[in-house]
């Protein structure tokens, strides 16, 4: 990423919903306990979304307080970008419906779909955008509503996921910060570890369908595990490599929060100070797309990302996909 104009995140806005699920609440409805989560996930609770509410309502929020906290108006936007893997509805675009929520009149955008990743992959594509002068100001949204595809008797899905929604604003950057590089990568082989069956070309909404709970996220834990353990350290390491710096060097690990033991695990392996990686599972669960932006601003809160700080994010998710971004923190 030597090449055309600097990068850089200059808004960022969050949003979820305000309902909370703990894991005592989930105690009463499936056979598990606080304990049992915490140990194995670091989840203490979760923000589920009321009935109704939909990813485009999370979005346009986030988006919202992105544009409010960068002074910028809806129409000066040039194109959006949706991370998301419950869109409102097969089409159109979540991207269409956020833009007419925000009143975003005269951009383009779509969607992008890379399960846990896809913010992050939302993130190069929008920089890309920009850095190459096809635009100038991008914005990225990250956002789902799990629970819409949870099966809450299933208590080795229902304890993880949560919903949220995040937002950056993208702009050319005059002081030399921003985005640095990246180091993306999807294997296929994995796509049945993780996945709905149902909904698809594949296997269309049917009674049977229904019936058999193919419209729910099926998970192969111990084969995401280990992938996720083995893949996310291992291209952080390269990427750092890559640009002549070691774990050592990073002011701040923003990791997907999936699992904290994910986390911890890859944050030990890369050698890095601990007070360095940013955690926020507890308080959210696994979000997909917008655990990245919600970590943000948990660093931007606790005082622990500053403007010009060297930024490690990285992500695992579905299919499987994997990345990680190198960034100087802009704002």
């Amino acid at each position: 990423m030597n090449n055309g104009v600097r990068v850089k995140i200059s808004a960022l806005g969050t949003y979820v919903p305000p309902r909370v699920l703990s894991n005592h609440d989930l105690e009463k409805m499936v056979e598990t306990s606080d304990k049992w989560i915490m140990e194995r996930t670091g989840i203490r609770e979760r923000h589920l979304a009321d009935k109704g509410i939909a990813t485009s309502d999370l979005g346009a929020e986030a988006a919202k307080q992105a544009l409010c906290r960068r002074g910028m108006k809806a129409t000066d936007l040039e194109a959006l970008i949706v991370a998301s893997v419950t869109p409102d509805m097969m089409f159109p675009a979540t991207a269409c419906l956020i833009q007419n929520k925000i009143g975003a009149t005269g951009i383009w955008g779509f969607d992008i779909s890379a399960a846990c990743s896809s913010f992050l992959y939302a993130l190069q594509v929008g920089t890309q955008f920009v850095k190459t002068g096809a635009q100038k100001r991008v914005m990225v949204v990250g956002a789902d509503v799990m629970s819409s595809i949870i099966d809450y008797t299933d208590r080795a899905t229902c304890v993880i996921f949560g919903d949220g929604g995040g937002a950056v604003i993208l702009e050319p950057a005059d002081d030399g910060l921003g985005m640095i590089d990246y180091l993306h990568e999807i294997d296929g082989s994995g796509a049945c570890s993780l996945y709905m069956p149902g909904g698809g070309s594949l296997n269309p909404p049917t009674h049977e369908t229904v019936d058999k709970k193919m419209h729910y996220v099926h998970q192969d834990g111990q084969a995401v595990f280990k992938f996720a353990v083995r893949k996310m350290a291992e291209v952080c390491d390269t990427l750092l490599k890559r640009n002549g710096l070691t774990g050592k060097d990073v002011k701040a690990f923003i990791p997907h929060q999936a699992n904290k033991r994910i986390i911890l695990n890859t944050a030990e392996r890369l050698g890095m100070d601990l007070d360095k990686v940013i955690i926020n599972i507890d308080r959210y669960g696994n979000t997909t797309s917008a655990t990245i932006p919600l970590a943000m601003q948990t660093a931007i809160d606790e005082g622990r990302l500053k403007k010009g700080d060297l930024v490690l994010l990285a992500a695992v998710g579905a299919g499987f996909t994997v990345g990680a971004a190198l960034l100087h923190w802009a704002y």
